[in-house]
């Protein structure tokens, strides 16, 4: 009898406390505060990473260099790779090279480092991507990687989930059935 009047006076000065304006706009504010934690961790992933040289993707589109010269890989493997000092330079050795871009791939190349790129698509753990079925499939580059020829640095895709992703497979599908189920399949994208 004795524990369930402790019991009762414990919920009684609970419930006090629940009714104060200060208990109140604490929680208002640990609620807002975690809200406002999330939502800058959302953003955070939304901006394009820094890269060690500003890659302008703009003008090399405009030259007419070709997305799979700079990025080989799309075509054997899951990742498209990134290009190598050895690959900028094999143009840029014929150039003057004035710029303060160009002078850090100058610096890359004379220190035989590697530049160190930050991927800007990259795909959670527990999905298989490979680029090879969706260019094998006529899927151009800016379906998935938007219009980089207006970019100068590589930006992620605002919303580019799964649900994303299984929109395109089925518009893709159509009305064949058979390839509705093998581009839905959960196995198709997560092994």
């Amino acid at each position: 009898m004795l524990e369930r009047i402790k019991k009762l006076n414990l919920l009684e000065k609970a419930r006090e406390l629940v009714r104060k304006p200060v208990f109140l706009i604490g929680t208002g504010l640990l609620f807002l505060l975690l809200f406002s934690a999330a939502g800058y961790g959302v953003w955070t992933t939304q901006q394009p990473p820094p890269q060690p040289i500003q890659f302008n993707h703009s003008v090399h589109v405009g030259l007419g260099v070709q997305c799979l010269y700079c990025h080989p890989g799309a075509w054997r493997q899951a990742s498209a790779g990134l290009p190598t000092s050895g690959k900028c330079w094999g143009c840029h050795q014929q150039m003057a090279n004035t710029k303060p871009e160009q002078q850090k791939l100058v610096e890359y190349v004379n220190s035989s480092e590697p530049i160190p790129w930050v991927p800007v698509f990259i795909q959670p753990d527990f999905v298989y991507f490979n680029h090879r079925p969706h260019i094998a499939g006529g899927v151009n580059c800016e379906t998935c990687h938007g219009e980089i020829s207006r970019l100068t640095v590589a930006e992620p895709i605002a919303g580019q989930n799964m649900g994303w992703c299984l929109d395109c497979h089925r518009t893709t599908a159509g009305d064949d059935e058979e390839k509705l189920i093998r581009l839905t399949d959960c196995s198709t994208c997560h092994r």
